[in-house]
């Protein structure tokens, strides 16, 4: 299936002249079908690392065992480079070779001069180096729509099904949880699911959500939470629950509300004290909402090569708008975006991120709603604090007395269900003054294991006791940063969490 936004970019840009053109996509059938049919005329040549320098049209060898510096060399006049595109696939490894990066800077200054000609790499991996940086334009295959996606399954189906009716509401489901797949993923999973047992059921669908985590993982930058928490296992909080309550009406009736003139939602930034339940609440409003929850790991977007660090953050947000409905949680937002301002390689890079991150918040309306976390906000650059960026900013603090009995019912129940009855949970709250939410899901952890290896029958309001006097809450070990943070908070005047 024609890919026309990426064949509409290639057009202008060779009708402009731009030297090389750098595709990211590992879809190389797909790029030649529309190489192919946008050519203009013009001869084009390919070289590859199977079968080195061929035809592009029929795939037969020009020149037997030629690697890619002879093939080159084979370019290294107006000439012979005249009313030419050139297609190099296999690259990645050649690109660190300096020969090879001088080959190809000499036909893109040929190119920039006048010659009638275009390089166009086509590579999975987004290898730039630093000589070749000022000559490339990076072109991506866009994903594939709602409308596209339903038009391969029914094809398929009628492939392969002949007159068997498929029920149009199955099909939907299947458009909708194909988002973020390729063509020959899309066929793929059709097949197999197929050769299961000859028909498409509502079951396949887990076939699909495999899939997925299968992409993510193999992308190497987000990564696919399992949903175990729900809302009902935040203890207190009550403001932003009900705010993720809110908001999740609206995210399940996204064309009602719409229409009734409500925004996307864009999404929270989530700021306190650690051990506090941040990063519970981002894996609770993925289940509130019904969708996947996708964590993106800031520190693993840093590249080797130049663009590298920009490209992956672009591949996360496309993958992740791809598979939207979802959550796409930020753990740990200020450690993404130390040194924003700084001089140096480093701190350049970061700049650019974050300013490629501002503008999507600022921009996007896909259906991914953003949970980012962060502990010291007083490290965030005030432009991300802006209106517009996130639809609120919530601080969490120390828990409260009422919270903290919460909490403690919340993990006494988890664990030990039938002695709750038996435990003065007011005893335990009073004692814990000071306690974050992982203190006390410490402390009951800690009962639980020295009540087991004491053999006894039950654990009780003595054995949480002792665990509360052997344990350091944050407040003591944090002191000087926590009352810092609390003042910070208090002058920015962000909406508390709690009640």
């Amino acid at each position: 299936m024609e890919d026309r936004t990426l064949k509409s970019k290639l057009v202008r840009y060779i009708d402009a002249g731009f030297p090389i053109i750098y595709i990211n996509t590992f879809e190389e059938d797909k790029v030649d079908a529309i190489v192919a049919e946008i050519c203009l005329g013009k001869e084009v040549y390919e070289w590859n690392e199977t079968n080195g320098y061929i035809d592009f049209e029929n795939k037969t060898p020009l020149q037997e065992d030629c690697g890619l510096e002879q093939m080159l060399d084979q370019l290294k006049t107006v000439d012979l480079l005249e009313r030419k595109i050139i297609v190099l696939k296999d690259t990645v490894s050649y690109l660190e070779d300096s020969k090879i990066v001088s080959k190809i800077k000499g036909i893109a200054r040929m190119i920039n001069q006048g010659a009638d000609a275009t390089v166009i790499i086509v590579s999975s991996v987004l290898v730039i180096p630093k000589d070749l940086e000022k000559y490339i334009t990076i072109l991506e295959m866009d994903y594939l729509n709602m409308d596209e996606i339903r038009s391969i399954i029914q094809k398929f189906i009628n492939e392969n099904l002949g007159k068997q009716k498929i029920d149009e509401k199955l099909i939907d489901e299947f458009a909708v949880a194909f988002k973020g797949l390729t063509e020959f993923e899309i066929i793929n999973l059709l097949a197999l699911s197929y050769a299961d047992d000859g028909e498409f059921t509502r079951k396949d669908l887990r076939l699909i959500f495999e899939q997925k985590q299968q992409m993510i993982k193999k992308a190497g930058i987000l990564e696919m939470i399992p949903l175990k928490e729900t809302i009902k296992d935040i203890g207190g909080l009550e403001n932003l629950k009900e705010w993720f309550i809110r908001k999740a009406k609206v995210y399940k009736n996204m064309d009602k509300a719409k229409m009734y003139g409500v925004d996307m939602p864009k999404g929270v930034l989530i700021a306190g004290i650690p051990g506090c339940g941040k990063s519970l609440n981002a894996k609770a409003a993925a289940s509130l909402f019904e969708v996947p929850l996708l964590r993106l790991d800031m520190g693993r977007l840093m590249g080797k090569y130049v663009g590298e660090s920009e490209g992956n953050l672009r591949n996360a947000i496309a993958l992740a708008e791809a598979i939207s409905p979802c959550v796409l949680w930020i753990d740990e937002l200020e450690k993404a975006f130390a040194g924003i301002g700084g001089i140096g390689g480093g701190a350049e890079i970061t700049t650019r991120l974050f300013g490629n991150f501002l503008t999507w918040m600022q921009e996007k309306d896909s259906p991914t709603f953003v949970v980012a976390t962060a502990n010291d906000i007083t490290q965030l650059p005030p432009e991300l604090l802006r209106k517009g960026r996130f639809d609120e900013i919530f601080y969490v603090g120390l828990p409260n007395s009422l919270e903290r009995e919460k909490i403690f019912n919340i993990h006494i129940n988890k664990r030990r269900s039938k002695d709750l009855k038996h435990i003065n949970v007011k005893d335990l709250v009073d004692e814990t003054d000071g306690f974050s939410g992982a203190d006390i899901e410490g402390v009951v952890k800690d009962a639980v294991e020295s009540a087991f290896a004491d053999d006894k029958a039950s654990i009780q309001t003595v054995d949480i006791l002792e665990a509360i006097r052997n344990t350091h809450p944050l407040s003591e070990i944090m002191k000087d940063a926590l009352e810092k943070m609390e003042k910070e908070y208090e002058i920015r005047k962000f909406k508390n969490a709690s009640r």
